[in-house]
């Protein structure tokens, strides 16, 4: 059997005492309750029974410096410079003859006429340049707003961590369709 809240035993004779008994049924002495405790330093003591309410107002504490990660800012300025590292490797391929016919032969043997794949290409281009670019700036962003300690830096880099855990997302799918008893269910292995 449970013990209700607020329920308690008597201290001189130890029989259960509901919520709402001040004196104990069996021995009637006085419930026991603690003290309160004195109060906290820089507080004034609470008013004395029919006194006049006093409204004071509340003092407010500044709160401590809060201290940034360290490192954090240097991880996104590190993905800045990776995603300009590939923007330049981008250009440098689809720049060179070769490289841009290396793509249309590969897009060609896969099924595509020349035509289309001189169009798809110019696609593929154009994305993965403002894809780079866009990434670059936001890792950018948040590297600099993140250094400055300011909120537009923070929300930065909470855009590109939001984006990159898209990518992280197909983690544990996969790793529910790697279980044998799923590639069996689709008859593999």
């Amino acid at each position: 059997m449970e013990t209700p809240p607020g329920a308690g035993y008597c201290i001189s004779c130890g029989e259960r005492l509901d919520p709402g008994h001040r004196f104990c049924p069996a021995c009637g002495t006085a419930r026991w309750m603690p003290k309160t405790p004195p109060p906290l330093a820089g507080q004034p003591p609470p008013p004395a029974p029919g006194t006049p309410a006093r409204i004071t107002a509340p003092t407010v504490q500044p709160l401590p410096e809060a201290t940034p990660v360290p490192g954090l800012a240097w991880l996104f300025g590190a993905g800045a410079v990776v995603w300009l590292v590939s923007l330049a490797q981008l250009g440098g391929f689809l720049a060179a003859g070769k490289g841009r016919a290396q793509l249309v032969n590969s897009l060609v043997t896969s099924g595509y006429s020349a035509s289309d794949a001189a169009s798809l290409l110019w696609v593929y281009a154009v994305l993965m340049v403002a894809l780079a670019v866009v990434a670059a700036g936001l890792h950018a962003t948040a590297f600099y707003g993140l250094r400055a300690r300011r909120r537009w830096g923070w929300l930065a880099a909470v855009t590109v961590a939001g984006a990159w855990s898209l990518v992280l997302v197909g983690i544990p799918i996969l790793a529910v369709l790697l279980r044998p008893s799923t590639r069996r269910a689709y008859g593999v292995g």
